[in-house]
Protein backbone atom coordinates (compact mmCIF):
# COMPACT_ATOMS: atom_id res chain seq x y z
CA UNK A 1 0.00 0.00 0.00
CA UNK A 2 1.32 3.42 -0.97
CA UNK A 3 0.11 6.88 -0.09
CA UNK A 4 2.71 9.10 -1.72
CA UNK A 5 1.47 12.44 -2.94
CA UNK A 6 1.98 12.65 -6.69
CA UNK A 7 1.29 16.38 -6.77
CA UNK A 8 4.60 17.21 -5.05
CA UNK A 9 7.73 16.62 -7.19
CA UNK A 10 9.83 13.86 -5.62
CA UNK A 11 13.13 15.07 -7.07
CA UNK A 12 14.71 18.47 -6.60
CA UNK A 13 18.00 19.78 -7.92
CA UNK A 14 20.65 18.72 -5.42
CA UNK A 15 23.67 20.95 -5.31
CA UNK A 16 24.56 21.06 -1.58
CA UNK A 17 27.40 18.88 -0.25
CA UNK A 18 25.09 17.58 2.48
CA UNK A 19 22.46 16.29 0.02
CA UNK A 20 21.95 12.56 -0.30
CA UNK A 21 23.11 10.86 -3.47
CA UNK A 22 21.02 8.22 -5.21
CA UNK A 23 23.19 5.49 -3.71
CA UNK A 24 22.89 6.94 -0.20
CA UNK A 25 19.13 7.30 -0.48
CA UNK A 26 18.84 3.68 -1.62
CA UNK A 27 20.50 2.66 1.66
CA UNK A 28 18.62 5.06 3.92
CA UNK A 29 15.09 4.94 2.53
CA UNK A 30 14.26 1.34 3.64
CA UNK A 31 15.37 2.19 7.20
CA UNK A 32 12.98 5.11 7.69
CA UNK A 33 9.79 4.46 9.68
CA UNK A 34 6.66 3.71 7.62
CA UNK A 35 4.30 6.52 6.74
CA UNK A 36 1.36 6.91 9.07
CA UNK A 37 -1.11 6.56 6.20
CA UNK A 38 0.12 2.98 5.65
CA UNK A 39 -0.49 1.93 9.26
CA UNK A 40 -3.74 0.28 10.41
CA UNK A 41 -4.53 3.35 12.52
CA UNK A 42 -4.41 5.52 9.41
CA UNK A 43 -3.35 9.13 8.98
CA UNK A 44 -2.86 11.91 6.48
CA UNK A 45 -0.59 11.57 3.51
CA UNK A 46 2.78 13.23 3.77
CA UNK A 47 2.85 16.37 1.68
CA UNK A 48 6.61 16.58 1.14
CA UNK A 49 8.97 13.87 -0.13
CA UNK A 50 11.00 12.27 2.62
CA UNK A 51 14.23 12.63 0.73
CA UNK A 52 13.81 16.40 0.83
CA UNK A 53 13.11 16.17 4.57
CA UNK A 54 16.31 14.18 5.18
CA UNK A 55 18.32 16.57 3.01
CA UNK A 56 17.02 19.54 4.99
CA UNK A 57 17.90 17.98 8.36
CA UNK A 58 21.38 17.13 7.11
CA UNK A 59 21.80 20.67 5.73
CA UNK A 60 20.93 22.25 9.09
CA UNK A 61 23.24 19.84 10.89
CA UNK A 62 26.16 20.26 8.48
CA UNK A 63 26.05 24.04 8.08
CA UNK A 64 24.99 25.00 11.60
CA UNK A 65 22.10 27.28 10.67
CA UNK A 66 18.91 27.98 12.59
CA UNK A 67 15.71 26.09 11.84
CA UNK A 68 14.09 29.32 10.70
CA UNK A 69 16.91 29.87 8.18
CA UNK A 70 16.20 26.77 6.07
CA UNK A 71 16.65 27.73 2.38
CA UNK A 72 13.47 28.03 0.40
CA UNK A 73 14.74 25.82 -2.43
CA UNK A 74 14.06 22.76 -0.24
CA UNK A 75 10.38 23.54 -0.61
CA UNK A 76 9.53 22.57 2.99
CA UNK A 77 8.52 24.84 5.89
CA UNK A 78 10.99 24.73 8.74
CA UNK A 79 8.29 23.71 11.22
CA UNK A 80 7.55 20.62 9.14
CA UNK A 81 11.21 19.59 9.07
CA UNK A 82 11.55 20.20 12.80
CA UNK A 83 8.46 18.07 13.37
CA UNK A 84 10.04 15.12 11.54
CA UNK A 85 13.29 15.62 13.46
CA UNK A 86 11.46 15.60 16.78
CA UNK A 87 9.08 12.70 16.05
CA UNK A 88 11.77 10.37 14.71
CA UNK A 89 13.86 11.09 17.79
CA UNK A 90 11.02 10.65 20.30
CA UNK A 91 9.68 7.44 18.73
CA UNK A 92 13.07 5.70 18.82
CA UNK A 93 13.25 5.45 15.03
CA UNK A 94 16.49 7.44 14.92
CA UNK A 95 18.18 5.12 17.45
CA UNK A 96 17.01 2.06 15.50
CA UNK A 97 18.34 3.49 12.22
CA UNK A 98 21.67 4.20 13.89
CA UNK A 99 21.95 0.64 15.24
CA UNK A 100 21.12 -0.92 11.87
CA UNK A 101 23.59 1.33 10.04
CA UNK A 102 26.31 0.39 12.52
CA UNK A 103 25.83 -3.32 11.83
CA UNK A 104 25.67 -2.73 8.08
CA UNK A 105 28.98 -0.82 8.13
CA UNK A 106 30.73 -3.61 10.02
CA UNK A 107 29.43 -6.25 7.62
CA UNK A 108 30.42 -4.01 4.71
CA UNK A 109 34.00 -3.89 6.04
CA UNK A 110 34.09 -7.68 6.46
CA UNK A 111 33.74 -7.67 10.24
CA UNK A 112 31.38 -9.33 12.67
CA UNK A 113 28.21 -7.21 13.02
CA UNK A 114 28.69 -7.30 16.78
CA UNK A 115 31.78 -6.04 18.53
CA UNK A 116 33.20 -7.19 21.86
CA UNK A 117 35.72 -4.38 22.48
CA UNK A 118 34.81 -0.69 22.68
CA UNK A 119 36.48 2.60 23.65
CA UNK A 120 35.03 5.25 25.96
CA UNK A 121 35.77 8.97 26.13
CA UNK A 122 34.10 12.36 26.62
CA UNK A 123 34.20 15.84 25.12
CA UNK A 124 33.20 19.13 26.72
CA UNK A 125 31.64 21.78 24.46
CA UNK A 126 30.49 25.30 25.15
CA UNK A 127 26.79 25.90 25.52
CA UNK A 128 25.04 28.75 23.74
CA UNK A 129 22.60 31.10 25.41
CA UNK A 130 19.78 28.77 24.34
CA UNK A 131 21.06 26.08 26.73
CA UNK A 132 19.24 26.33 30.04
CA UNK A 133 21.01 26.73 33.36
CA UNK A 134 19.58 23.42 34.62
CA UNK A 135 21.19 21.42 31.78
CA UNK A 136 24.66 22.95 31.73
CA UNK A 137 27.67 22.99 34.04
CA UNK A 138 31.27 24.12 34.34
CA UNK A 139 34.10 21.74 33.53
CA UNK A 140 36.94 22.78 35.80
CA UNK A 141 39.52 20.73 33.93
CA UNK A 142 38.77 22.16 30.48
CA UNK A 143 37.43 25.51 31.76
CA UNK A 144 34.30 25.12 29.63
CA UNK A 145 30.79 26.17 30.60
CA UNK A 146 28.35 23.95 28.76
CA UNK A 147 27.68 20.25 28.26
CA UNK A 148 29.74 17.10 28.04
CA UNK A 149 29.35 14.40 25.37
CA UNK A 150 30.09 10.83 26.35
CA UNK A 151 30.87 8.54 23.45
CA UNK A 152 31.45 4.78 23.10
CA UNK A 153 32.85 3.56 19.77
CA UNK A 154 34.05 0.26 18.37
CA UNK A 155 37.56 -0.44 17.11
CA UNK A 156 36.74 1.26 13.78
CA UNK A 157 35.53 4.44 15.43
CA UNK A 158 31.84 3.84 14.74
CA UNK A 159 29.68 4.86 17.74
CA UNK A 160 27.57 2.41 19.70
CA UNK A 161 26.22 4.71 22.38
CA UNK A 162 25.99 8.49 22.80
CA UNK A 163 25.01 10.37 25.94
CA UNK A 164 25.01 14.11 26.65
CA UNK A 165 24.92 15.68 30.10
CA UNK A 166 26.11 18.63 32.13
CA UNK A 167 29.84 19.28 32.06
CA UNK A 168 30.43 19.63 35.81
CA UNK A 169 30.50 15.98 37.09
CA UNK A 170 33.63 13.87 36.92
CA UNK A 171 33.78 11.49 33.96
CA UNK A 172 33.42 8.43 36.18
CA UNK A 173 30.02 9.56 37.52
CA UNK A 174 27.97 9.64 34.25
CA UNK A 175 30.02 6.73 32.92
CA UNK A 176 28.03 4.36 35.13
CA UNK A 177 24.78 5.35 33.44
CA UNK A 178 26.40 5.11 30.00
CA UNK A 179 27.90 1.68 30.68
CA UNK A 180 24.55 0.47 31.99
CA UNK A 181 22.89 1.55 28.73
CA UNK A 182 25.65 -0.19 26.81
CA UNK A 183 25.07 -3.46 28.68
CA UNK A 184 21.34 -3.37 27.91
CA UNK A 185 21.77 -2.58 24.20
CA UNK A 186 24.93 -4.60 23.52
CA UNK A 187 25.26 -7.61 25.84
CA UNK A 188 28.09 -9.00 23.71
CA UNK A 189 30.58 -6.30 24.76
CA UNK A 190 33.19 -7.55 27.24
CA UNK A 191 36.15 -5.12 27.11
CA UNK A 192 36.00 -1.33 27.50
CA UNK A 193 39.07 0.86 26.97
CA UNK A 194 39.23 4.34 28.49
CA UNK A 195 41.63 6.94 29.83
CA UNK A 196 42.82 7.16 33.41
CA UNK A 197 39.87 9.40 34.39
CA UNK A 198 37.64 6.32 34.33
CA UNK A 199 39.85 4.36 36.70
CA UNK A 200 39.54 3.85 40.44
CA UNK A 201 36.33 2.42 41.84
CA UNK A 202 34.65 2.42 38.42
CA UNK A 203 36.77 -0.57 37.33
CA UNK A 204 35.55 -2.76 40.17
CA UNK A 205 31.96 -1.53 39.79
CA UNK A 206 31.89 -2.31 36.05
CA UNK A 207 33.27 -5.79 36.67
CA UNK A 208 30.97 -6.62 39.58
CA UNK A 209 27.64 -5.25 38.36
CA UNK A 210 27.94 -5.24 34.55
CA UNK A 211 30.59 -7.84 33.76
CA UNK A 212 32.82 -5.38 31.87
CA UNK A 213 36.60 -5.54 31.87
CA UNK A 214 37.47 -1.86 32.05
CA UNK A 215 41.06 -1.14 31.01
CA UNK A 216 42.64 2.28 31.26
CA UNK A 217 45.31 3.68 28.92
CA UNK A 218 47.43 6.08 30.98
CA UNK A 219 49.48 8.97 29.66
CA UNK A 220 53.11 8.44 28.83
CA UNK A 221 55.64 9.38 31.45
CA UNK A 222 57.47 11.72 29.08
CA UNK A 223 54.29 13.14 27.51
CA UNK A 224 54.09 16.93 27.24
CA UNK A 225 50.74 18.15 25.91
CA UNK A 226 48.56 16.14 23.56
CA UNK A 227 49.87 12.84 22.20
CA UNK A 228 48.28 10.00 20.26
CA UNK A 229 47.87 7.00 22.56
CA UNK A 230 47.04 3.40 21.84
CA UNK A 231 43.33 2.55 21.59
CA UNK A 232 42.34 6.09 22.63
CA UNK A 233 43.19 7.57 19.23
CA UNK A 234 40.18 5.78 17.74
CA UNK A 235 37.65 7.60 19.89
CA UNK A 236 39.59 10.86 19.52
CA UNK A 237 39.23 10.50 15.76
CA UNK A 238 35.49 9.89 16.17
CA UNK A 239 35.21 13.11 18.19
CA UNK A 240 36.94 14.97 15.34
CA UNK A 241 34.31 13.57 12.97
CA UNK A 242 31.62 15.15 15.15
CA UNK A 243 33.26 18.55 14.85
CA UNK A 244 32.99 18.46 11.05
CA UNK A 245 29.29 19.29 11.41
CA UNK A 246 29.13 22.96 12.35
CA UNK A 247 25.97 22.51 14.39
CA UNK A 248 27.99 20.24 16.73
CA UNK A 249 30.86 22.70 17.30
CA UNK A 250 28.78 24.35 20.04
CA UNK A 251 25.67 23.07 21.78
CA UNK A 252 22.64 25.13 20.79
CA UNK A 253 19.86 22.70 21.75
CA UNK A 254 17.50 23.43 24.60
CA UNK A 255 16.88 19.71 25.19
CA UNK A 256 19.65 17.22 25.90
CA UNK A 257 17.83 14.60 23.83
CA UNK A 258 18.07 16.88 20.79
CA UNK A 259 21.82 17.25 21.35
CA UNK A 260 22.16 13.47 21.27
CA UNK A 261 20.03 13.33 18.11
CA UNK A 262 22.35 15.84 16.43
CA UNK A 263 25.35 13.61 17.05
CA UNK A 264 23.47 10.55 15.79
CA UNK A 265 22.58 12.40 12.58
CA UNK A 266 26.24 13.33 12.12
CA UNK A 267 27.41 9.73 12.44
CA UNK A 268 24.46 8.52 10.36
CA UNK A 269 25.62 10.66 7.46
CA UNK A 270 29.14 9.29 7.86
CA UNK A 271 28.00 5.66 7.93
CA UNK A 272 25.66 6.00 4.95
CA UNK A 273 28.47 7.50 2.88
CA UNK A 274 30.82 4.72 3.94
CA UNK A 275 28.28 2.11 2.80
CA UNK A 276 28.26 3.60 -0.72
CA UNK A 277 32.04 3.32 -1.09
CA UNK A 278 34.28 0.27 -1.53
CA UNK A 279 35.12 -1.57 1.70
CA UNK A 280 38.10 -0.31 3.60
CA UNK A 281 41.02 -2.72 3.19
CA UNK A 282 42.51 -4.11 6.40
CA UNK A 283 45.58 -2.34 7.69
CA UNK A 284 48.73 -4.10 6.46
CA UNK A 285 50.78 -2.78 9.37
CA UNK A 286 49.62 -1.82 12.85
CA UNK A 287 49.11 1.79 13.82
CA UNK A 288 52.36 3.46 14.99
CA UNK A 289 51.04 3.85 18.53
CA UNK A 290 49.60 0.34 18.79
CA UNK A 291 51.81 -2.40 20.25
CA UNK A 292 53.19 -4.77 17.63
CA UNK A 293 52.12 -8.37 18.08
CA UNK A 294 54.88 -10.80 17.21
CA UNK A 295 53.55 -14.05 15.81
CA UNK A 296 55.03 -17.25 17.13
CA UNK A 297 56.80 -15.79 20.14
CA UNK A 298 55.40 -17.02 23.45
CA UNK A 299 53.97 -14.53 25.87
CA UNK A 300 56.30 -13.68 28.74
CA UNK A 301 55.48 -15.32 32.05
CA UNK A 302 55.62 -13.10 35.09
CA UNK A 303 56.52 -14.95 38.26
CA UNK A 304 55.73 -13.16 41.47
CA UNK A 305 57.83 -14.42 44.36
CA UNK A 306 56.18 -14.60 47.75
CA UNK A 307 57.78 -12.06 50.01
CA UNK A 308 58.24 -13.31 53.60
CA UNK A 309 56.66 -11.20 56.22
CA UNK A 310 59.17 -9.13 58.13
CA UNK A 311 59.01 -8.95 61.90
CA UNK A 312 59.86 -5.65 63.49
CA UNK A 313 61.25 -5.83 67.00
CA UNK A 314 60.69 -3.05 69.42
CA UNK A 315 63.88 -1.29 70.44
CA UNK A 316 65.25 -2.32 73.76
CA UNK A 317 64.48 -0.05 76.59
CA UNK A 318 67.24 2.32 77.44
CA UNK A 319 68.91 1.64 80.72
Amino acid sequence: MTCANNEQPAVRERHYPSDTTDAEWAVLEPLLPPMVCTLPTGGRREKHPRRNVVDTIRYVNDNGIKWRSVPVDFGIPWRTVYGFFQRWRASGALARIHAELHEMVRVHDGLNPRTVAVILDSQSVKGAETVGQDSRGFDGGKLINGRKRHLIVDMRGMPLSVMVGVASPHDSVPARDLLFRLRLAHPEVTVVWADSAYGGTLIAWADSFLGFTLKTVPRRKDQDGFAVLAKRWRVERAISWIMRARRDVRDYERLISHSEARIIWTFGTLMVRRLTRPPRPPRSSPHPVEPVKTAGSPKPIRIRMHQPQTIRLAPAALR
